[in-house]
Order: C-alpha cells, then structure tokens, then sequence
C-alpha cells in the first residue's frame, strides 16, 4: 500500500474480528512507530503490547470502576444509556486481538529552568508540550503502519481517567506514564473512513 493510500483509509477501528495479531506484525509497527520525529531526539516513547485476555479485562474493569467513581448516578434511562455508552466507548479494548499501551515521559531542555524562572511559564507550554506532540508522531505512524499491513486501530485516550490503576496493572513507574493506548486488530467489517475537511478550509497560503 502507497503512504498516500494509507493515510487516506485509515479510519478508527473499534470492532475486531478474532483472528490474534501476530507479535512479529506488532513488532514491524513498533519499529515504524519509532521512527517518528521527537524533540531533539529525545524518543520518548515505549510500547508495551498487550494480548493476555485477563490483563485486557482488568484493565478495562479498572476504567469502569473509576467511571462509577467519576459520574452521578444515572437518574433516567436516558442518563443510564449515556453512561453505558461511555463506558463501551471507554473499554471496547478489552476485545481487540492486542493493545499496545504507549508510554512517555517528559523531555526537559538545557534552558527550561532557566526559561520557566525569567518568564514564569511553563518552558512546556512555552514550546506548544514537544513531549505531547512528539508522541502523537509516534502514534500516527503505528496507526498509519498497522493501515498498510491490513489491519485496524484506534487511538485512545478515554481510558486515561484510570492512568494510575492502569499504569499499576501494567509495570509503568516514573519518570515514565501512560500516554495512550492503541486497540489493534482485523476489522470485523469494512473500514470506511470518516468525513474530513476539504482542502480548502484547512489550507492558507502567505505568499
């Protein structure tokens, strides 16, 4: 598959068939992954891969418990189907063939301090959070990787409302923390990607 196909029919994947990814296949994405550009190559990014279906269920068990924790009581059947919603929306990993758990940490300049104590702002802030960005790199290319090798994926953030039980269940200790996770699989129909702004309400010329 050419880039410019990839990059066109990726869409988000949240239904899997059952057929398991195999670790090389996870592995290839990986390394693509890696070869995103990050602040002064600083690559900071690790990618646990996620199979066993115990550790799958307790990490969603985990979101849907700190969901409960978070939210009112559903007080009608529309509040209650809201929030089952939510929750699917939150924990539909648990049922993809693999989910890769993506972690960060953050990335400090030489002249950080020095810039946060003359300016009293975040040097992270300052330069638009390089460690955020620099992960959405990373991000993007295993999305547009597994695209190419056939299979579907799906960026998530949701479940971070959980990210210190999830961190737990997964081994990630500081400096490091969680920064995403990527449910990945084949999809269970076929992928049609979403509507997307035409070129000409995105684009600015200043010639």
């Amino acid at each position: 598959m050419e880039l410019k196909q990839a990059i066109a029919s990726r869409a988000s994947v949240r239904e899997f068939t059952g057929d398991e990814v195999p670790i090389e296949d996870l592995r290839e994405m990986v390394r693509l992954a890696g070869r995103a550009p990050s602040v002064n190559n600083a690559q900071p990014w690790r990618f646990i891969v996620v199979q066993k279906r115990a550790l799958k269920t307790a990490m969603a068990d985990a979101v849907r418990l700190k969901l409960q924790e978070l939210l009112p009581e559903p007080g009608c059947d529309e509040q209650e189907g809201r929030y089952k919603a939510l929750c699917t929306y939150c924990t539909f990993f648990e049922h993809a063939p693999a989910v890769v758990a993506v972690g960060t940490r953050n990335y400090e300049a030489m002249l950080d301090k020095a810039v946060e104590r003359a300016m009293h702002i975040s040097s992270h802030e300052l330069r638009g959070h390089p460690d955020e960005a620099s992960l959405g790199a990373s991000i993007q290319t295993l999305l547009l990787a597994a695209t190419d090798m056939g299979y579907g994926a799906c960026w998530m953030t949701g479940p971070l409302v959980a990210r210190p039980e999830l961190e737990a269940l997964l081994g990630i200790e500081h400096p490091w923390r969680l920064g995403a996770l990527v449910s990945i699989g084949r999809p269970a129909a076929q992928v049609q990607p979403t509507d997307k702004l035409p070129v000409e309400q995105i684009f600015e010329l200043r010639a």
